[in-house]
């Protein structure tokens, strides 16, 4: 038997759907999914097996014109995913089409790929006419020569076992790389502070999730099989600190009654999850956080 593995990147803009399709091909929820841009700060991997294969998939940060330190770590981790990759694949809403920032994604993908395969992935399809569709997959491979093209729709499953099956084909052959039973190689402490994180962006929808984070700074394995789970909220500012507690500490509640179910169902036990909210105005530029993100502190820079 002749087994395959390696590691494939899914690039596009912010919101093109690329947590979606990971958490699809994977099965499982692994990367954090929400309606506000940039969540996903690290490079999350999840594990799929197709047949003989073993595929790695690298959700990288949404690729955009940075502004902050935090931003242009994001892309550098972002472009560096797609420079280590195996395989590439570029996901582009087929409602928005070339914008401005898929146009500056074309134009640095031939210097990042190298000559190695890129797969296109218009996302999104039922939302425009075929003709429309034929259109844009046109035009974007008038662009750039990309391997094979697939019209998905990673919210409904559309074409996403198609795309699959070609990636587990192209895959170099060599041994697996991780154990059959592992989905993700994210700490599963990092694993939980997503979560928190993902309810409290679903839930403030205002500026402030880009000037939170959470950490998890306790994890505790319990006699009875359940596990105490200690996290931090960082703000910037005490007026952060009142909106992320909300009013008689309602809001604070809620998110954790969220994640603490979302956290149960994923671990398939009991959790007992415990909030602190504390102020630390300069986080965005300490190393430490970044680290804890999985992110360079350096490509910030």
């Amino acid at each position: 038997m002749t087994t395959r593995a390696g590691f494939i990147a899914l690039i596009g803009e912010p919101n093109a759907g690329k947590s979606t399709l990971l958490n699809r091909m994977v099965g499982a929820k692994v990367s954090i999914v929400t309606h506000k841009v940039q969540t996903t700060r690290a490079r999350i991997r999840g594990v799929a097996i197709e047949g003989d294969s073993q595929l790695v998939f690298v959700d990288t940060p949404g690729l955009f014109k940075p502004r902050r330190r935090l931003d242009r770590a994001m892309v550098a981790a972002a472009w560096g995913g797609a420079a280590d990759a195996d395989l590439v694949v570029l996901l582009v809403e087929a409602h928005r089409g070339v914008t401005e920032g898929v146009d500056r994604i074309l134009e640095s993908l031939p210097e990042v790929t190298k000559g190695r395969k890129v797969a296109l992935a218009i996302n999104k399809i039922d939302r425009v006419k075929s003709e429309a569709l034929l259109s844009l997959t046109q035009d974007l491979n008038d662009r750039f020569d990309f391997t094979e093209t697939f019209m998905i729709s990673a919210e409904k499953g559309h074409g996403v076992d198609a795309l699959r099956r070609w990636l587990a084909s192209e895959l170099p052959e060599g041994p697996w790389l991780y154990p059959e039973d592992q989905i993700a190689d994210l700490p599963m402490r990092m694993i939980a502070a997503e979560m928190t994180r993902e309810k409290l962006t679903l839930r403030l929808h205002q500026e402030l999730p880009y000037q939170l984070t959470v950490e998890t700074e306790n994890w505790e394995e319990r006699a009875d099989g359940s596990a105490r789970i200690d996290q931090v909220i960082y703000v910037m500012r005490d007026g952060h600190k009142g909106i992320v507690l909300g009013r008689k500490g309602e809001t604070v509640k809620a998110v954790s009654k969220a994640a603490r179910e979302e956290l149960e169902d994923f671990l398939g036990r009991r959790v007992h999850l415990f909030l602190q909210v504390k102020v630390r105005p300069n986080w965005l530029e300490e190393a430490e956080r970044y680290s804890e993100m999985g992110l360079d502190f350096k490509d910030g820079n």
